[in-house]
Formats: C-alpha cells, sequence, structure tokens
C-alpha cells in the first residue's frame, strides 16, 4: 500500500536488480503527472530510482553531445537576444546535479567543499547572473572536468540508496512527491530543460544544431 509523507518504510532493494525499463518510465511519468501526493511504496520507489537513473545518463550524454559540437571559444559569449552563455550553463548543471542527488539525499558532507567549492555554487546557482569573462571563471575544460566529477560521485551515490531513504520527507521545495525521490526524478527534467537552453544559445551564435 502506498504510504503518506509523515511515515517511511525500512526496506532493502531486491537482490534481483532487472527491471523492465519501459515500465520504470510508465511509472516516472504517471508520477509527474499525478495530482495528488500519494507516497509510493518501497517497491515502486526503487522502480523509479532505477529508471530515472537511465533517465539521468540520457540526458547527460545528450547534453555533452551538444557541448561537444560547441566551440570552446564561444563558451563565454552571450549572444545578444540571450541572457546566458555556455559556460553558466554547464557551471549551473553541475551545481543542480549535486544539489538534488547528493545534497538533497544525504546532506553536505566534509569532502564536498573540495569537490564542489561554496564559490562555485554561488557563481553558478539559480539566482546568479552568466559572466561573458573568461578571466573571471574556470576555462571551459576546468567546468567540464568538475561536471564529469560530480555526475560520477552522484551516480555512485545513486546506486547504494535504499528505499527507506528515498521515501524520507523533506521540506519545499520539492518535485512530484514531497520525498527525497522526488529530487531524483526531478534531476533529468532539469537536465533537458537547460540541454534546450544551451541549443538555443548554440543557435544565437550561428552554430548549426546537432539535431
Amino acid at each position: 500500500m502506498p504510504t503518506s509523507a509523515s511515515k517511511t518504510q525500512s526496506f532493502e532493494p531486491p537482490r534481483n536488480s532487472h527491471t523492465d525499463p519501459g515500465l520504470a518510465k510508465s511509472v516516472i511519468i504517471r508520477v509527474m503527472n499525478a495530482s495528488d501526493t500519494t507516497i509510493p511504496d518501497p517497491n515502486a520507489a526503487v522502480m523509479m530510482l532505477r529508471g530515472a537513473i537511465g533517465q539521468i545518463e540520457f540526458a547527460r550524454r545528450y547534453t555533452l553531445e551538444l557541448l561537444d559540437a560547441t566551440p570552446k571559444d564561444r563558451w563565454f559569449e552571450i549572444p545578444d537576444s540571450l541572457p546566458t552563455n555556455i559556460a553558466w550553463q554547464v557551471g549551473h548543471l553541475t551545481v543542480s546535479q549535486y544539489g538534488l542527488l547528493m545534497f538533497r539525499i544525504r546532506g553536505r558532507q566534509p569532502e564536498d567543499l573540495e569537490s564542489i567549492p561554496g564559490k562555485f555554487r554561488k557563481a553558478y546557482s539559480r539566482q546568479s547572473v552568466p559572466s561573458p569573462d573568461p578571466a573571471a571563471q574556470p576555462s571551459p575544460d576546468e567546468l567540464l572536468d568538475r561536471m564529469a566529477g560530480i555526475h560520477q560521485q552522484a551516480m555512485s551515490e545513486l546506486t547504494q540508496v535504499t528505499a527507506a531513504t528515498l521515501l524520507e520527507p523533506v521540506d519545499m521545495p520539492f518535485a512530484a512527491y514531497p520525498v527525497k525521490l522526488g529530487a531524483v526524478l526531478f534531476c533529468p527534467l532539469h537536465e533537458h530543460i537547460h540541454a534546450g537552453q544551451i541549443g538555443l544559445v548554440r543557435r544565437a551564435l550561428g552554430l548549426e544544431p546537432v539535431r
């Protein structure tokens, strides 16, 4: 039976880790379209986690495809018609993935200050302002390295998350559910939004579309 937001159940994922990805995807779609906040049971939470991991990986591959097709010497240009640039998008995706998949799930750890310093988080947070000055921020290669590092660590940690953790309640703001699972479900959607913005910046720079 589904549980309420105020109750979680101790649960260990089943040993058989093979799940139909199509079924997992359909569950996630139904969840994101749900009009209520009924919390999934532990088995459904694990299934949605597995589906979300696949979608996170797909979204990142698409983002990297766009970035690979964008000359690094144009990452800091802000087109006249837009308020952002490629460098800010990459930094923001890094900060957001850390927030959704690491900080939101297990809190801030001492070692996080090395992998994603406070200065970096502030420079690319939701309320920050993109800068066209290459000297005032990391180089494209440095941005890519930090992005890859956070992604690798987040994916590694997600494979160890239990249903009990996923179903722990969280305060506002939250997506889909008022539990930690909601942050995981939102992560690939957020990345696709910004992949679209990267595509728009590329077109405004006069570059050919990737797809």
